[in-house]
């Protein structure tokens, strides 16, 4: 939770330094965890038929979805600079079938060790 803290809070919009896996992926993991929690409102609203609920859990869905957006790209790009790579590499993403695939690639891949270009290595004294 805190890694996920650290990008909305300290970093939401911050498109500079490195970024560590473990901060991409449990910024990631609990980003899906909320919206799945978001989504309970608007299936118990379909489920009882109640439009009102729904249309809570719809803007409650659509506020959340906004107001991550730029974090998300944010942690992504600086994930890309802990490879030593630009930030236009997100733009992969566009590709049709293989950018996708290409861009979880990237995100899983591990950083460059020691200082780039970008700034110097997020796990610091860690790196044995």
């Amino acid at each position: 939770m805190k890694w996920y803290l650290k990008v909305v809070g300290d970093n939401y919009a911050n498109f500079e330094g490195r970024a560590r896996r473990e901060e991409y992926w449990m910024f990631a993991l609990f980003n899906v965890i909320f919206v799945m929690l978001a989504y309970i409102p608007l299936i118990a609203g379909a489920a009882m038929e109640s439009e009102a609920l729904m249309m809570v859990g719809g803007l409650l869905l659509f506020l959340y979805i906004v107001a991550l957006f730029i974090p998300s790209i944010a942690v992504a790009v600086r994930r890309l600079h802990d490879q030593g790579k630009s930030g236009t590499w997100y733009f992969i993403n566009f590709v049709p079938f293989i950018g996708g695939i290409w861009f979880l690639i990237l995100m899983i891949t591990e950083g460059t060790h020691g200082t780039n270009q970008y700034g110097p290595d997020p796990k610091g004294d860690l790196i044995q």
